[in-house]
């Protein structure tokens, strides 16, 4: 099938997050995004669509850009190049932070982010606000995907768009029916310090699971007035560190590369743990051990997945033509199917055989989303709109997930 996605395994990279500034804004979960933040560094945007340059070079995830190589079945890349004449470059990058490095270096014209890091290219200046306008299939992206906290920013009152949304997908609780005889409704089960299957529960290998474990403490310990997982202030983010480094001596390993986390349930190596949706459809589809995945009472975290444009972009008609080519419905499709996720494109779930794919990922569900709070960059001004305190930065998350894998 498809290549593991090996999402955010974050480390350093981080410089840019000092430039994010003062405001507020909400993230995911039940609240939905539009609050304010201070603009990001001045950065034209393109105002017009012209004659292809000739080529493009893509930052991306294994998966979203297909030639065929993987599987000749797979292959919405070189039908771009026949219709437009962009000859497109592909780099796999492996992390977040590889993204950010990539698109520093401005020999990338566009990329495929994560919500833990759009912010730090927004607010380098690194990537430029996308007109939307001259992507004609932005129209038909579901809406509760738009103006959001991880690809836009408020600029003279207004949100602006940095990228146009591609994909996305929750953190889900996954356990073995075979083992885990009550079933569980909260993220409690991967935190209880008297759990009986002590070794056998997994969690996600990122800084950005610190998240994870702060909107456990929002919903559990209210005192501690956690309004945003990715919004912390320094008491606020010890709790949730404290309660990962407890979790240690549970997990029996992290998962970072989702089909090693396929092995570890169908060995019986992991019973219980952080999933997503098609690493649930895979060990089904299997038919190994049998397995349930749920949102539960606390709520997720979750990823939404944005093509940006580089502001030093060479080939800047190319980066045009195929953020509207990509997610195109028959294309966004395409990718959608074969990767293993939500897509963004409401067109897409009118193409063929996308009905189950796009029931199956909640695409159109907007309640669903609802209950996400979408991975966001921790920045020091607090996402949460909180100015009288400071909040923990991502550089200070990845200190602190070195410190609790130990």
């Amino acid at each position: 099938m498809f290549k593991p996605r090996p999402l955010a395994a974050a480390v350093a990279a981080v410089g840019a997050l000092a430039l994010a500034a003062c405001g507020s804004s909400t993230s995911g979960g039940s609240s939905a995004g539009g609050s304010t933040r201070q603009p990001p560094p001045k950065v034209a945007m393109a105002q017009k669509v012209g004659p292809g340059e000739g080529q493009l070079n893509v930052v991306a995830w294994a998966g979203y850009a297909e030639d065929g190589s993987n599987d000749p079945t797979q292959d919405w890349v070189h039908p771009f190049e026949k219709a437009t004449g962009c000859q497109v470059n592909v780099k796999v990058a492996n992390t977040s932070d590889e993204m950010v490095t990539l698109m520093h270096t401005g020999d990338y014209d566009v990329v495929s982010a994560s919500g833990d890091a759009t912010l730090r290219m927004i607010y380098s200046g690194d990537v430029a606000p996308v007109n939307t306008a001259l992507v004609p299939n932005y129209a038909t992206i579901f809406p509760f995907l738009k103006d959001r906290d991880w690809n836009s920013v408020e600029v003279n009152g207004k949100r602006q768009m940095y990228g146009i949304p591609h994909g996305w997908g929750a953190n889900l609780l996954m356990w073995n029916e075979g083992v885990v005889k009550t079933p569980p409704t909260s993220w409690g089960a991967v935190f209880d310090p008297k759990s009986p299957y002590k070794g056998k529960i997994t969690a996600y290998d990122s800084p950005i699971y610190i998240a994870d474990a702060a909107l456990y403490l929002m919903k559990t310990k209210p005192d501690l007035g956690i309004k945003n997982p990715f919004a912390l202030d320094d008491k606020q983010f010890k709790a949730a560190v404290d309660l990962l480094k407890a979790q240690r001596p549970l997990i029996g390993e992290y998962w970072a590369d989702y089909t090693k986390e396929v092995q570890a349930f169908e060995s019986g190596t992991s019973v219980i743990g952080t999933t997503w949706q098609v690493i649930t459809n895979l060990v089904q589809s299997d038919k190994k051990v049998k397995v349930k995945a749920i949102v539960p009472t606390e709520n997720s975290t979750g990823w939404s997945d944005t093509w940006m444009v580089s502001s030093k972009s060479k080939h800047p008609n190319c980066s045009y033509q195929w953020m509207n080519y990509i997610v195109s419905p028959k294309v966004n499709a395409q990718v959608a199917s074969w990767f293993g996720e939500a897509p963004a494109q409401s067109g897409a779930c009118t193409q063929p055989g996308m009905q189950e794919q796009c029931a199956t990922y909640h695409a159109a569900d907007k309640a669903y989303s609802d209950n996400i709070y979408y991975w966001t960059t921790p920045t020091k001004a607090c996402l949460d709109g909180r100015t009288n305190v400071t909040c923990v930065d991502y550089s200070k998350w990845t200190q602190a997930w070195t410190e609790i894998k130990g």
